[in-house]
């Protein structure tokens, strides 16, 4: 199993709200070399056939064998080395897949970055196809035995990701299914995620005479002037319906796909296999999107009707949600201010996560320039345990980059820490991925509003960081009601274009509440949104991270001693235990169906602290 080629991929700030204005600073480029030195390397040639030789032979040595290695006196020794060799392959393809993934995402419209990316990928899937038998057998084996083997040394070094892989037991298929569902993935989905890619890339949106791509176009809707944020928002519109065609068909595609595999399986719910994947009950989801919808009201309802009252307005139109405070200078930030700001803030909570963080930036693990053809959004790529992570940018000096370097140097500060774990537990689950992320968001968030000079700054600090908070929970879960309605949808025919896009109106009207107009061409805004094509279901993550990371905050709040060596050893443990069991020592049970409110209500009071402000 190849790492996703965006892990924790942080989408929900490009998703919500496009990048601040372009700075002329120079910012900096990624340095890939740790990696490999560039496509023309021999190394990669050298390392794509010894991958090839290596699985070849790992298939010839332990293929039918694993039952019969378990029953012997040194089961544990024989299984131990078949892991260990299982383990340093899987960081060898996910090496090459991660550089192939990023350069491609450094220029997604370059030919030759396209066809590498194109080439690596169907030889690693290739590849990882032969290695498929192996978590099947493993699986297979009698539970008695397996468990015997583990507990003694050196298999019990992989005993967590054995009884997390048996989590999945239920829903496998015998070895040539699995490689065929997993061979055709290549002309399947990822041809399906790729022709996406390329077409939102290429799609260019014309605003005051200009022809301007995707991200120029967003940040447009963050304009001061009212008249340059309609005229970006009605040219996404009118450029996206130009395309709906294209994106319904995508659209329709993978929900099909989707549903094939998920039948085959034996999933019952459209989002069964996204639950199964981030290791939490479908019940748990559940009161957190009850627990988010009810709350409406009292967070995105509410805060929006002051927003209006701000404008001076009754309501507000689509393109003047994420507008800044009227009479508000925007503030501007330098890279070097950023940097310092982030690190700070992060050393204020503990030095050790400000040392991992400034890593980053000494060693060219960050790409920040906003270039043509660059993968939109924000990410960080945890690569390999034997290499470190990379972080992409769309750096352009407002309040909200900042936050975004904060949120990614969080991830990469968690996948640092993770590594220690190896290939096969060190990947952390989609609840559990943004717990840093978030949290560097709230120390770097506090650490803003403690350096606020006057009640103006102030409030727009408090505005954007509501804002931020209301698109990760209540946008993200509106996404995922949208999903959940498009999938069950499909399950029933092929939809139109215009059935997308009522789906699409009716969770946003809800949502947002009756203080934000959705007029003509917002109903087409669905078909920019990535992570519906890459990543099914993936946006409730982004709502548990932020109420579970707004809990623990809480909880950092009111006792700091000891709290740091609890957070690292939480962020230390990557994949190796379930989410229940890291929270365990804060006091926290996401289980309980109280447990969402208690981030829901810190989202509630600093809009309480907004309307106080106003009254004050």
């Amino acid at each position: 199993m190849v790492p996703a080629m965006f892990s924790a991929r942080s989408f929900a700030h490009s998703i919500a709200e496009a990048p601040a204005a372009k700075t002329a600073e120079r910012l900096p480029e990624w340095n890939l070399a740790d990696l490999y030195p560039g496509i023309d390397s021999p190394q990669v040639a050298s390392d794509l056939g010894k991958a090839a030789q290596e699985v070849a032979q790992f298939g010839k040595d332990y293929r039918g064998r694993l039952e019969s290695l378990a029953k012997g006196p040194d089961a544990s020794v024989k299984l131990g080395e078949a892991v260990a060799r299982y383990e340093a392959l899987q960081d060898l393809l996910g090496r090459l897949m991660s550089f192939a993934g990023l350069l491609y995402s450094g220029d997604t419209t370059d030919p030759a970055r396209a066809k590498f990316y194109g080439d690596v990928q169907e030889k690693v899937t290739n590849a990882s196809a032969q290695l498929l038998f192996f978590q099947l057998e493993l699986n297979r084996m009698d539970d008695a035995a397996l468990i015997a083997a583990a507990s003694k040394e050196p298999l019990s070094r992989w005993k967590p990701w054995l009884e997390d892989i048996r989590k999945e037991k239920p829903y496998e298929l015998d070895d040539k299914l699995e490689e065929l569902f997993h061979e055709k993935y290549i002309s399947g989905a990822a041809a399906w995620n790729r022709l996406f890619d390329d077409t939102i890339a290429g799609l260019r949106f014309k605003v005051a005479g200009e022809e301007l791509a995707i991200e120029p176009v967003l940040n447009l809707m963050q304009d001061s002037r009212e008249e340059t944020r309609r005229e970006a928002a009605q040219a996404i519109g009118v450029t996206l319906k130009n395309s709906l065609r294209t994106f319904s068909l995508i659209t329709n595609t993978l929900a099909k796909d989707k549903e094939i595999s998920d039948r085959w399986r034996g999933f019952q719910d459209v989002a069964d296999a996204r639950h199964l994947s981030n290791r939490v009950e479908r019940e748990v989801v559940e009161a957190l999107a009850q627990a988010v919808e009810a709350a409406h009201p009292r967070l995105s309802h509410r805060y929006y009707k002051l927003k209006a009252k701000w404008f001076g307005k009754e309501a507000l139109d689509y393109w003047d949600r994420s507008a800044p405070l009227p009479s508000t200078p925007a503030k501007r930030y330098s890279w070097p201010e950023a940097r310092e700001i982030v690190l700070g803030a992060y050393d204020g909570f503990a030095p050790r996560m400000a040392e991992i963080a400034g890593r980053f930036f000494e060693k060219n693990w960050i790409d920040a320039p906003v270039r043509p053809g660059k993968a939109p959004g924000a990410f960080s790529h945890p690569t390999v345990p034997s290499a470190h992570p990379y972080v992409l940018l769309n750096f352009q000096g407002k309040t909200r980059d900042v936050m975004t370097l904060a949120h990614e140097l969080g991830h990469g500060v968690h996948q640092v820490l993770a590594a220690r774990q190896g290939a096969l537990m060190a990947p952390t689950p989609l609840t559990l991925a943004e717990t840093a992320s978030v949290f560097g968001e709230m120390l770097t968030f506090r650490a803003l509003i403690a350096q606020a000079s006057d009640k103006a700054q102030k409030r727009a600090l408090l505005a954007s960081k509501v804002e931020d908070m209301l698109n990760t929970v209540v946008r993200q879960m509106a996404f995922y009601a949208f999903e959940r309605k498009v999938h069950n949808a499909r399950r029933e025919g092929e939809l139109t274009a215009d059935q997308i896009c009522e789906l699409w109106m009716s969770v946003q009207a809800e949502s947002f509440g009756p203080s934000i107009r959705l007029g003509p061409g917002y109903e087409t805004f669905w078909a920019y949104i990535p992570h519906f094509i890459h990543s099914p279901f993936y946006v409730y993550a982004y709502a548990f991270g932020d109420c579970l990371v707004n809990s623990l905050y809480g909880v950092y709040q009111k006792a700091h001693d000891g709290f740091a060596e609890r957070y690292f050893a939480l962020l230390e443990a990557g994949g190796a235990k379930p989410y229940g069991e890291l929270l365990e020592p804060f006091g926290l049970d996401a289980r309980d169906p109280a447990f969402w409110n208690i981030g829901l209500e810190m989202i509630e009071g600093l809009i309480a602290e907004l309307e106080a402000m106003e009254e004050a």
